[in-house]
């Protein structure tokens, strides 16, 4: 009798779920976490290359009104620092690339101004517990004025 009160006892504990919730957070949680920091990680490089977007489109439309080529690049490199410092984006090293090759086309025929913005953020820049940086590159292009005046250079 006692036997078996001991023995119903012990399939009672090993039955028992006591401590398995715990334990199922305890390896699920860490993977759950990882995951919504890759989630995050994700969104801001994306986020941040939308600013870098924003910031092509700024310089080649501040390009593609100047008259001149040297306004236009001086214009434009402006123009994209000032886009990246409004939406908060610090860059390590910033390049502004502009093709002013449009604003020669004689006046009355189509133009384009194309601008290449590539800023290289730090990672921890980014909200993000990471080491390292990262490359983000955009390229825009803006149509010039059919009959805006256009000068030499």
């Amino acid at each position: 009798m006692n036997q078996v009160r001991c023995t119903a006892r012990w399939a009672r504990r090993l039955r028992d779920d006591e401590g398995s919730a715990a334990i199922e957070a305890a390896i699920i949680l860490p993977a759950l976490i990882m995951f919504l920091c890759l989630a995050i990680a994700g969104g801001r490089i994306t986020a941040s290359g939308a600013k870098i977007d924003a910031a092509a489109q700024d310089a080649a439309r501040e390009a593609s009104i100047h008259r001149t080529a040297g306004a236009a690049q001086g214009a434009a490199q402006a123009a994209a620092a000032e886009s990246l410092h409004d939406q908060g984006i610090t860059c390590t090293s910033t390049s502004v690339a502009i093709n002013t090759g449009g604003l020669n086309v004689p006046v009355g025929q189509m133009a384009t101004v194309t601008a290449t913005v590539t800023c290289t953020v730090h990672l921890s820049d980014l909200l993000l517990p990471l080491p390292g940086e990262r490359t983000l590159t955009a390229t825009s292009t803006s149509v010039v004025d059919l009959y805006r005046q256009r000068g030499e250079g």
